[in-house]
């Protein structure tokens, strides 16, 4: 999808119906900053605005993902143009989102090891050692606790048994037998527990 694109022709479409950044933030209720943001390729409108914005500028979504008025006979080939973009780009948006869920799982136990390490073997007052292991235990549960989050939203898990693909819930992954980003879960369509694989596609 081209930002770039996509910025000009929601600035174009503005100038048409005569309204300023500032109106248009006004009746999105957001900030000018943001649509000069847009116009500028440097950010794409969220979702949850999208058909809003698309109402006042009088243009339809698959307009404005592909940054251009479409010919009612290009409609369909554009449509699916967009939403294989969408689908490409939110896999890897998750990809991106579980390498980051190994970096964040590392340095919480890396930190948390280290931590330990020198309140169990150096010499320092007690409170010190205490606030220390007490330190170590926030940054690795909160550390922890993230990853986590990140690996039940970023992607699906697929089902052994009936290869349904789903997001669990967060308590589900966080209390689930796992080995890597293989868990023992329940499937919801199947009902049945086995281990399920993290994928990245639908």
């Amino acid at each position: 999808m081209d930002q770039v694109k996509i910025g000009k022709f929601i600035a174009e479409q503005r100038k048409n119906k005569k309204l300023t950044q500032a109106q248009l933030a006004e009746k999105l209720n957001i900030t000018d900053r943001a649509i000069s943001k847009w116009e500028t390729g440097k950010g794409l409108p969220d979702s949850s605005i999208m058909l809003t914005l698309c109402e006042i500028l009088g243009i339809s979504v698959n307009e404005l993902l592909t940054g251009e008025v479409i010919k009612m006979e290009n409609y369909d080939l554009k449509a699916e143009e967009n939403l294989v973009e969408l689908k490409r780009q939110k896999e890897e948006a998750d990809r991106k989102m579980l390498e980051l869920e190994w970096v964040i799982g590392f340095s919480a136990s890396v930190t948390f090891i280290v931590l330990i390490f020198v309140a169990s073997f150096l010499s320092m007052p007690s409170i010190v050692r205490i606030l220390l292991i007490v330190l170590a235990s926030i940054i690795f549960a909160v550390g922890m606790g993230y990853a986590i989050r990140i690996e039940q939203t970023a992607g699906y898990y697929e089902c052994n048994k009936c290869h349904y693909k789903y997001i669990p819930s967060y308590n589900s992954v966080l209390f689930s037998m796992h080995c890597g980003r293989t868990r023992y879960l329940k499937c919801p369509k199947c009902q049945k527990k086995s281990w399920n694989k993290k994928v990245l596609t639908k």
